[in-house]
């Protein structure tokens, strides 16, 4: 592996729930029109986010459910429990497994982190959601729609570079995770316009960047 190499999740476990029982419907708050449920499990949470968000563009589904496991994949409670928990709900079976189906791809193809050096040990993600769906832009508080800068390294890297890309664009922190996260990184959405966030994310790259090439050099 090499610098700028992509670090793609996987997806380690899906099923459809074509009718889920109403007790365990109301402990999830569903609504009338969540009948059906997907469950996805995935090694990489902050790619899953970006997977189901896509999930509600192109399918009739919300996120009910995405929760983070604590301390990351490494140390996950069974082989097919990854780094995340998500839920999608939707109105029949249909919906619901393209919306899944939309997610996984999403994942595989779209959703990438990046080695921030050449043997692949540190890895961040400096992604560009051009256009939110319903599950990331309710998390950052905007407008189905709006795009943002989801943003994110581990904790020092992560706290260098968001700095950097506020100061690179206009742009502005929506949702902040400050370190330790669950799976002990740090990170943002930021939001902002399209030019602006495609800058903030370019911006935090490089500064993740040159951390991994220069960790112990007191200035940039």
């Amino acid at each position: 592996m090499a610098v700028l190499d992509p670090v793609r999740a996987r997806v380690l476990a899906v099923r459809t729930i074509a009718a889920i029982d109403r007790d365990l419907a109301a402990k999830l708050a569903l609504g009338p029109g969540h009948a059906s449920v997907g469950l996805l499990t995935c090694d990489i949470d902050d790619a899953c986010h970006v997977g189901i968000d896509h999930a509600t563009k192109v399918a009739q589904v919300e996120v009910v459910y995405a929760r983070s496991f604590y301390a990351g994949a490494r140390h996950a409670s069974g082989p097919l429990s990854g780094e995340i928990l998500a839920i999608l709900a939707g109105p029949d079976p249909g919906e619901v497994e393209a919306g899944l189906a939309a997610a996984i791809a999403h994942i595989r193809d779209e959703a990438l982190w990046y080695s921030a050096n050449d043997d692949g040990t540190l890895a961040f993600f400096p992604h560009l959601v051009p256009r939110s769906g319903l599950h990331l832009s309710r998390l950052a508080g905007v407008a189905p729609g709006e795009p943002l800068a989801y943003l994110v390294a581990p904790p020092l890297e992560g706290t260098f570079a968001l700095d950097a890309a506020l100061k690179a664009a206009d742009v502005r922190i929506a949702q902040y995770f400050p370190p330790p996260s669950e799976t002990n990184y740090t990170g943002a959405l930021l939001t902002g316009s399209l030019a602006a966030c495609t800058a903030a994310c370019a911006a935090f790259q490089r500064a993740v960047l040159d951390v991994a090439c220069r960790p112990l050099a007191i200035t940039w």
